[in-house]
């Protein structure tokens, strides 16, 4: 069975199999991304993101049905906490987006954390590459929502949508997390509920200190949505096409591609890094600092020239 020619075909058995074996860290999975590596670079990706309870999955799921509205084709990847048991998704959002399941447009995939910290799943990047080269349109990514460490999101997306609830403090905590200086749409979702006013004006507030503050910035659209009943999906995914756009206007959708290319290999280089860092003599040179005979920066310096010497 050729997966990677499936895949490329976009037979959606194919693409799952080749996340599973990716997310396994199955060598399997290396070879096919190797071979489909260059049909991707053409998705928009987009990532969801915000606090636990602020309604990103349901949003996800009206954004869908305004995409396929539109005639596009959409996957997603939901992340969600480990499960200790299975090590697998402990949430399963795909259970909040089943009206979707029998539409051949539409593709969603759950995906432990695995213990990764910035909201995103260890094998995201390869996930989303396997989607870009299966040909949908929009790639969506949703994080698992851990407040201030949802970072790693703006490096992976082309667009980051942050979604926020009226009452809970949550444009304080993004601040906090420093999402509200990266974050490309800002959405108030539950916008029916008590608050919704005060939650806006802080946050047209603290757009407005950022446009101040870096005045060759875009505009940032602040949106109003109750996905619950499906309000503001179609004006969300007029601001993800607006901004995909620009990006693709001044050249910055490809760079911002390029940029997560790099990421990705030095994400991979770090893990390649620890582990060659666990089949060397690094015991050998541990024991020494834990009986405090040798410091930590010194001991660091020589398992790195070790590594960098090589095999003798």
């Amino acid at each position: 069975m050729d997966v990677a020619a499936q895949l490329l075909a976009g037979d959606v058995a194919a693409g799952a199999r080749a996340i599973r074996w990716l997310d396994d860290q199955d060598p399997r999975g290396l070879e096919v991304l190797r071979r489909v590596y260059g049909a991707t670079g053409r998705a928009h990706v987009v990532g969801i993101t915000g606090p636990p309870g602020a309604g990103k999955s349901t949003l996800v799921d009206t954004l869908i049905a305004a995409v396929r509205a539109g005639g596009r084709t959409v996957a997603v990847l939901a992340i969600d906490p480990t499960s200790p048991f299975t090590g697998g998704a402990i949430l399963g959002d795909r259970l909040r987006m089943s009206r979707h399941a029998t539409d051949p447009g539409v593709f969603v995939r759950s995906m432990g954390t695995r213990g990764t910290h910035g909201g995103l799943a260890r094998a995201a990047y390869d996930a989303c590459l396997v989607l870009d080269a299966m040909g949908y349109d929009l790639v969506i990514v949703e994080t698992v929502g851990v407040g201030q460490e949802e970072m790693e999101i703006v490096a992976l997306a082309h667009t980051t949508v942050i979604v926020t609830v009226p009452g809970l403090g949550d444009e304080v905590q993004a601040v906090k997390a420093g999402l509200l200086e990266t974050g490309d749409v800002l959405v108030i979702n539950k916008a029916d509920r008590d608050g919704f006013e005060q939650t806006r004006r802080h946050l047209e507030l603290m757009l407005h200190l950022r446009e101040n503050a870096v005045p060759q910035s875009r505009k940032v659209p602040l949106l109003r949505t109750v996905a619950s009943r499906g309000e503001g999906a179609d004006e969300l995914l007029q601001a993800l096409d607006t901004h995909a756009g620009q990006l693709k206007a001044t050249g910055e959708f490809q760079g911002k591609a390029g940029r997560r290319a790099e990421q990705h290999c030095l994400m991979l280089a770090r893990a390649l890094v620890l582990r060659e860092l666990q089949v060397t003599s690094t015991a050998q040179r541990l024991a020494p600092v834990r009986e405090r005979r040798i410091d930590p920066y010194a001991a660091a310096q020589e398992i790195v020239a070790d590594l960098l010497r090589g095999p003798r």
